[in-house]
């Protein structure tokens, strides 16, 4: 026993040094440049595949192969793509998405120029560069890990490492060069790849899907170190290793045989399903909302064409409409795509393991095998396979409540290589499995014909999802998650949404797939089609339906009629140019037809010149600035231009404003403030970042009529007390109280919907909705019964007229922040909290915003301003607070407290 224990050891030890190597290069990569590298299984296949060319196909010695192999191609390989394709796309300021769908670029590009290459065939002939034992493998990775931990610590290049990883804007203000920086860390990353390749090769299948996906398993290790210590990486990596090999020999009886049995092949992939799903996730800080453009309309006539061109197969016949039978059921795959990534936002590379349930749980009712369930027909057992996987949308919508970006691409991702590994290769799901199509459609054209119903049905459901409320909370999601928090939109609930409704959509389209192919093909559903997919649906357009078909269409017709790999190929040169069009290929034509477009120089008719002049008489202000000025003491009502509301109505039910009268002393008193005490209340709020203390004890109040203004210097917690009030920050200790109700625990959709507001310093519109849709979601989701509450907040703000059919995106900044504050205002809230609501604006818009600041003060909302525009501040504020070190230090009128040391404020 005990000699089978040590060797089961060696072997896992020997497993356990190639995962090591991968969390080496996953972790330099990422620490110098950010970047989740998603290519690094393609790399090592590559690698893997150049070394068995140069020894195997043209003779060269082993040394000779090994040394282009891992000293010339693979850390060539790495520049090449640091260069080209990543930092491009640093220079343009992409977000971890763009880079995201970059990498997988990358990645699909690979693996199809390897299909081209060198066939989809597996290998068994691959050179063995180090002996099948432990030692020399564990003896690479321990001198890797010890260099690499000598370079980050005792070199210069360590310190510009550590510099560029801590503020890459900051280290370059410094004079370090973080492109060199960046070239080195992916050049060593793609060395440890293309080792990591070499040595596994000969004892696993080299093929271009099986060897890249083996390698994307391991980023487990790389993940549970944090992506930051390779020590760790190795201790887990050795670990898991050893673990693997020692469950071999474990051999239990009954149901539980096939489940530990593939748990003994698979542990890797278990910690890739804890590391992903149970870790905090790597990488959410940088998930910044990713910029979005107004939707690029379809050109004209394209809906037309592609009717004919889904109608033509109906007159083929053989092996042609065999073919293509799998484009409408690829085509509805596609769509639950558009509806999770498209539509909701959300990063899905698990969308395949959806697809597959669908066909598998199709199959086993078809052939009564399904537990508990008896034998169905198949369109019968379609649909109970459709309701069976929707729910289990869960295991990726879950997880993307509290994670987005690189944290929930490795959480989707893990989730499909699980049901891959431990559902769709396992004997005891899928041994014997056959499947038929509904009675009477067996035939090609007729089965066809069946699924051009299925599809415009799919159609028209994810078009509903464009449409009406849900559709533009889904936008709002989709555009900027924490606007759309702040408007009061349930964001886990429609992120669950998504998942759920895509989760159908992929098992419909997995199950009329299987019926097409008449059997359950689980390399149909393998992880790398769900990589494939994902970049082929954000290269045609991730919000584009049409997009969808087109890609579907791409996708069956390259394969079917070229050399396997031509599709994934071209998919991954488009994903990879993908960053300078987000909008993808949509984005990409609209470019090149206005670059192509002859340029003409507007002019004015004499009429057109004479209403200028008189225009310019009338109103000499700047262009797009806003509202005109509006003087204390005005109603909110002017502040919305002539004649943009009715004066008549003062109730808050039929307008957002009341009158405005002076008061005693020069001072304006709000008529119908409310009660006279506060409306939010914050009590001794403690919060702390790490060992830091951000708020301590900090109290404050804000009473109906009044605007409370807070400055201080640059670190005094002003943000952290404003996140604390707005619900998106939970304090340590203490509690916020909304009229009398503890809402501590509230979320901030929560706490909008009671009628607390806000807005941000850096612009939170939805730039793909329309300035109307912006604050028709703001008004939807706290006053859906209110239907004049839009109109009134676009008058009130100088947004009616033709500027509010226009898309948010592209216009100028104070106009956005109008739109932002109608937005709020829709809601009617009862307490709106301002985050440096002047910020880019110029003076005569920061003129008309305090006007009607005043005028909602007017109204009795409770205004709470944090800002660092004292001249603002002074003519604003009812009283003022002053913050230094997370406490309030001074109080009172803006005259007192502005005139004492320490006020100076900050952003």
């Amino acid at each position: 026993m005990s000699s089978l224990t040590y060797d089961l050891t060696l072997a896992g030890l020997s497993v356990g040094a190639a995962a090591a190597l991968t969390g080496i290069g996953l972790i330099v990569t990422y620490r110098a440049t950010g970047v989740l590298n998603f290519a690094h299984g393609a790399i090592a296949m590559v690698c893997a595949y150049a070394l068995r060319q140069c020894v195997v196909g043209w003779g060269w010695p082993l040394w000779l192969g090994a040394v282009v192999t891992l000293l010339v191609l693979a850390p060539g390989l790495g520049v090449v793509l640091e260069r080209f394709v990543f930092r491009p796309l640093a220079v343009l300021g992409s977000d971890p998405a763009q880079t995201l769908v970059a990498s997988l670029g990358v990645f699909v590009l690979l693996v199809g120029g390897a299909a081209l290459l060198w066939g989809q065939g597996a290998r068994d002939d691959a050179p063995v560069l180090v002996p099948d034992e432990p030692w020399g493998q564990l003896a690479v990775v321990l001198v890797l890990a010890a260099a690499v931990a000598v370079v980050v610590r005792r070199t210069r290049f360590g310190r510009e490492l550590r510099a560029v990883v801590d503020d890459r804007r900051l280290a370059e203000l410094s004079g370090v060069d973080a492109d060199r920086v960046a070239a080195a860390g992916w050049a060593f990353g793609a060395f440890t790849a293309g080792l990591t390749g070499v040595l596994l090769a000969p004892y696993v299948r080299l093929d271009p899907y099986g060897l890249s996906l083996l390698v994307m398993e391991v980023v487990a290790v790389a993940v549970a170190a944090r992506m930051r210590s390779t020590a760790v990486a190795v201790a887990v990596a050795l670990a898991v290793g050893v673990a693997q090999s020692q469950l071999t020999r474990l051999h239990p009886s009954g149901w539980g045989e096939p489940l530990l049995q593939a748990a003994g092949t698979n542990l890797f992939v278990v910690a890739l399903l804890v590391a992903a799903l149970v870790l905090p996730g790597v990488g959410a800080g940088d998930a910044l909302p990713r910029p979005a453009a107004a939707r690029v309309p379809a050109p004209p006539g394209a809906w037309a064409v592609a009717l004919v061109l889904f109608l033509l197969p109906l007159g083929l016949a053989g092996r042609d409409l065999h073919t293509a039978v799998q484009v409408p059921a690829l085509a509805v795959i596609l769509l639950s795509l558009v509806v999770v990534t498209g539509r909701g936002g959300q990063i899905s590379l698990g969308q395949a393991a959806y697809a597959g349930l669908g066909a598998l749980f199709t199959a086993l009712l078809a052939a009564g095998r399904f537990p508990g369930l008896p034998r169905l027909p198949e369109a019968a057992a379609l649909a109970v396979a459709v309701v069976l996987v929707a729910p289990l949308g869960l295991l990726t919508g879950w997880p993307a409540i509290r994670r987005r970006g690189l944290a929930l691409a490795l959480a989707t991702f893990a989730v499909g290589v699980g049901v891959s590994r431990f559902v769709f290769t396992q004997p005891y799901a899928t041994a014997g499995l056959t499947l038929g199509r509904p009675a009477g459609f067996d035939g090609d054209r007729a089965y066809y014909a069946l699924e051009l119903v299925v599809l415009a049905a799919a159609l028209a459901a994810t078009h509903l999802l464009r449409r009406g409320r849900t559709g533009r909370a889904l936008a709002a999601l989709r555009d900027h998650e924490a606007g759309a928090r702040a408007a009061g939109v349930r964001v886990p609930g429609l992120k669950l949404l998504a998942f759920v409704a895509g989760a159908a959509l992929a098992a419909l389209g997995g199950g009329m797939l299987g019926m097409g192919l008449r059997a359950f093909d689980a390399a149909a559903y393998d992880p790398v089609r769900g990589l494939l997919w994902f970049a082929a649906v954000v290269v045609m357009g991730a919000d584009s339906t049409l997009g969808a078909l087109a890609a579907a269409a791409l996708l069956v017709g390259l394969d079917a009629g070229a050399r396997g790999g031509v599709a994934a190929a071209l998919i991954g040169v488009l994903a990879i140019l993908v960053g300078r069009f987000p909008g993808g290929a949509p984005e990409a034509v609209r470019a090149v037809r206005l670059g192509l477009r002859p340029r003409r120089t507007a002019a004015l008719t004499a009429a057109g010149v004479r209403v200028r002049d008189r225009l310019r008489a009338a109103a000499p202000r700047t262009p797009g600035s806003g509202p005109a000025p509006v003087p204390v003491g005005a109603t909110a009502a002017s502040a919305g231009g002539a004649g943009s509301a009715d004066p008549g109505r003062a109730s808050r039910s039929g307008s957002l404003t009341r009158a405005v009268r002076p008061g005693p002393a020069g001072r304006v008193s709000r008529a119908g403030a409310g009660p006279a005490g506060p409306l939010l209340a914050a009590r001794r709020l403690h919060a702390r970042y790490g060992g830091f203390t951000a708020l301590d004890g900090v109290d404050l109040e804000l009473s109906p009529g009044r605007i409370t203004a807070v400055v201080g210097p640059n670190g005094a917690g002003k943000s952290t007390l404003f996140h604390c009030l707005a619900g998106t920050l939970r304090p340590v200790r203490g509690t916020v109280r909304f009229d009398g109700r503890d809402i501590t625990a509230l979320s901030a959709q929560a706490r909008t919907r009671l009628g607390v507001a806000r807005t941000f310093q850096r612009l939170a519109v939805f730039p793909s909705l329309t300035v109307a849709g912006n604050v028709r979601v703001g008004a939807e989701q706290c006053r859906p019964g209110d239907p004049g509450a839009v109109e009134r907040s676009l008058r009130l703000l100088g947004l009616d007229g033709p500027l509010r059919a226009l898309p948010a995106a592209g216009l100028p900044t104070g106009t956005l922040r109008r739109v932002e504050l109608a937005r709020a205002l829709a809601g009617a809230p009862r307490v709106l909290l301002l985050d440096e609501p002047a910020a880019g604006l110029d003076t005569a818009e920061v003129t008309a915003l305090a006007g009607v600041l005043k005028a909602l003060a007017a109204d009795g909302t409770a205004l709470l301003v944090v800002e660092h525009d004292l001249d603002l501040v002074a003519d604003l504020a009812d009283v003022v607070h002053v913050m230094d070190a997370g406490r309030i230090v001074a109080s009172g009128p803006p005259g007192r407290v502005l005139d004492g040391p320490g006020t100076g404020a900050g952003p």
